[in-house]
């Protein structure tokens, strides 16, 4: 097939683009920054680049691709201005489903996120809704955000919503070398009893791998064990080189409660890392 992915030189896009080309598609890797297109060319994906808050840009892109699926993996995290990530799920999404759309594409698989759900017991499965009526004003902009990124991937007639976990892994927050693991060195990051989903970065390139015949739907791409902020900050904080001397617990946010990947799984996609416990160890 004829793929185009979009944010190909991301955490995801690096570990996805060899795998696709691998399997034998012919790949094409958009980036917004001009110094990225090596690095997608060394993966075997031909390069272009389009911001995605430039709408004719990413029309002519998508033009020149002329795809079959369109892999949406989009963000903008590295500064950690979050507005901006909104901003792409919600403006970037709409410029890539309409370029998609005018080119005839009937397949897009995209990255949404499997923390924006509703407060409730136990791990979220995709039939919980989003969190769009009862988020405070500061969580409601991204939960806005993501259900606006999945309404609009909804009008291709075939849509994979891929809801990660937390990533970790090469490229990521939490990684040896992340934001997280030096969040944790500066003694700025503290222990609650919120539930959280993880994924290593490579089970979140094989699942929109394999969602390339996945029916059209929502799926929580997260490992087999939800975890309260008590039990994985210790184990992140030896990963990264960290000794904790001491961490002040506090209470969770009730929409804290992690997700279930039975869906995904029931499919045939099993994680390489089905545990934060033993991925956070192999963590570089």
């Amino acid at each position: 097939m004829n793929i185009l992915i979009a944010g190909a030189s991301g955490a995801v896009g690096r570990m996805l683009v060899p795998r696709l080309v691998q399997a034998g598609h012919t790949v094409t890797g958009t980036t917004h920054r001009p110094e990225n297109i090596q690095v997608i060319e060394s993966l075997g994906a031909k390069a272009l680049v389009a911001d995605a808050f430039d709408r004719d840009a990413t029309f002519a892109a998508v033009r020149e691709a002329s795809p079959e699926v369109v892999i949406h993996q989009l963000t903008s995290l590295g500064s950690r201005v979050f507005a901006e990530n909104s901003r792409i799920r919600v403006e970037g999404t709409r410029h890539l489903v309409d370029a998609a759309r005018e080119a005839g594409v009937k397949r897009i698989i995209v990255q949404s996120i499997a923390w924006a759900y509703q407060p409730g017991n136990g791990p979220a499965t995709e039939n919980v809704p989003l969190d769009v009526e009862s988020a405070d004003p500061s969580r409601k902009r991204s939960v806005d955000a993501v259900a606006a990124l999945e309404e609009t991937a909804a009008e291709i007639p075939e849509h994979v919503i891929l809801r990660y976990g937390l990533f970790y892994g090469p490229g990521t927050w939490y990684t040896s070398g992340g934001y997280m693991a030096e969040e944790m060195r500066e003694g700025r990051m503290s222990a609650n009893e919120g539930v959280s989903s993880f994924v290593h970065v490579e089970d979140a390139a094989h699942a929109a791998f394999q969602a390339l015949d996945w029916p059209s739907g929502a799926y929580n791409i997260v490992d087999d064990e939800p975890a309260r902020g008590s039990d994985w900050l210790p184990i992140f904080a030896e990963s990264v080189g960290v000794s904790l001397l001491h961490t002040t617990v506090c209470e969770g946010q009730p929409w804290e409660r992690g997700a279930a990947n039975a869906k995904a799984r029931g499919l045939g996609w099993k994680p390489l890392y089905p545990s934060w416990r033993t991925g956070f160890g192999g963590n570089h």
